[in-house]
């Protein structure tokens, strides 16, 4: 009779500080774009001042109004748009070009898998060549960029002999975005950002793809940012979530926690939007009404509060923080009543 032999754990050879040690920490990131024509310092605050943590091995979706700072916050992490102030953190070591991690040693860490899968493409590539780019440019011989670019095609389930002599206009929409998770893997990254990596495609085939991110995760030891404004969608891959408004960071929580007791009034109301099948759900009323501020002027004090149903005299004097965040299972919101010492009337029932 054999014994049973226990499979060891995947260690990545890069992996620095080991499993505690958070993948990436965000730090009051912030990022002001100048607006022409609308005054002196006139600015839009599309990120401001927005912090997290994200652990290896983890997904954690972002979730948030189109226009709420999701994109320009991934673009920030890999800084494909610099940040104006504030500070990011790669597996215990700080991103800079004079300490830590360099950019360039991060963009090998991680990639992004952008929303317009035919625009990412370059129509005159084949398929094969546009996965093996990656590799060619950071030092691999084109035999072995192309051998791996044949393995990742089949790991993303595109048949290399099949797929890989064509070029994107042959490609349907769901094979497109394959070839670019495949070409965003094809340099062995640690994390990878997707920005509604599956909202331009039907949901067949968006389900097929979401399953397919789920097993890559499982068998490549991968880390997820997942930006998304489909929230069944993040409910189904994150583990947890982290909501956008207005550049702010108003609540996050485990995925299971925010989804059964969202405790910001605007993550309430994005839960009440959603769709449902069955009849007796069905709303007579809007959950949220009117359009967000503009985010060149934003309110004073809570930035929801001209949209909230809760909204009092120091939400307009004061803005709420986050709160006190401890580890992955901390549910916190930037909202004046879930502080009992806010001065709120509802202060500690959310």
């Amino acid at each position: 009779m054999s014994a049973t032999v226990q499979a060891k754990p995947y260690v990545d050879g890069r992996d620095r500080g080991g499993a505690a040690q958070p993948m990436l920490i965000a730090k009051e990131l912030q990022r002001h774009f100048k607006v022409k024509g609308a005054g002196k310092g006139a600015v839009v605050r599309a990120v401001d001042g927005v912090s997290f943590t994200l652990f290896k091995g983890e997904t954690l979706g972002v979730v948030g109004e189109s226009g709420c700072g999701k994109s320009t916050l991934a673009r920030v992490l890999l800084h494909l748009v610099l940040p104006d102030s504030g500070d990011l953190v790669f597996d215990g070591d700080t991103v800079g070009e004079t300490r830590g991690i360099s950019v360039a040693d991060l963009r090998r860490q991680v990639q992004m898998v952008f929303q317009d899968s035919y625009s990412s493409l370059n129509p005159r590539m084949p398929v094969q060549d546009s996965v093996a780019f990656g590799p060619m440019v950071n030092g691999k011989s084109k035999a072995e960029s192309r051998r791996i670019a044949q393995d990742i095609l089949v790991k993303v389930g595109l048949r290399p002999d099949l797929f890989g002599p064509r070029y994107p206009h042959e490609l349907s929409g769901g094979q497109k975005q394959r070839v670019n998770i495949a070409r965003a893997l094809a340099v062995g990254p640690r994390m990878v950002i997707l920005d509604e990596a599956v909202s331009a495609l039907d949901k067949s085939v968006e389900a097929q793809v979401l399953n397919l991110l789920r097993e890559l995760k499982r068998t490549l030891n991968l880390t997820y940012l997942f930006i998304s404004h489909d929230l069944n969608v993040v409910r189904y891959i994150s583990d947890r979530v982290l909501v956008m408004y207005l550049g702010q960071v108003v609540e996050l929580g485990p995925a299971a926690d925010v989804f059964a007791k969202a405790r910001h009034p605007y993550t309430q109301a994005l839960l009440g939007s959603r769709l449902s099948m069955d009849s007796s759900k069905r709303i007579e009323s809007p959950p949220i009404v009117g359009d967000p501020p503009s985010p060149i002027n934003p309110p004073s004090g809570c930035r929801f509060r001209t949209r909230c149903p809760h909204a009092e005299a120091v939400c307009e004097a004061e803005m709420p923080t986050l709160g006190q965040w401890e580890d992955r299972s901390s549910h916190v919101a930037a909202c004046h009543m879930t502080n009992a010492q806010s001065g709120h009337s509802l202060a500690g029932t959310a």
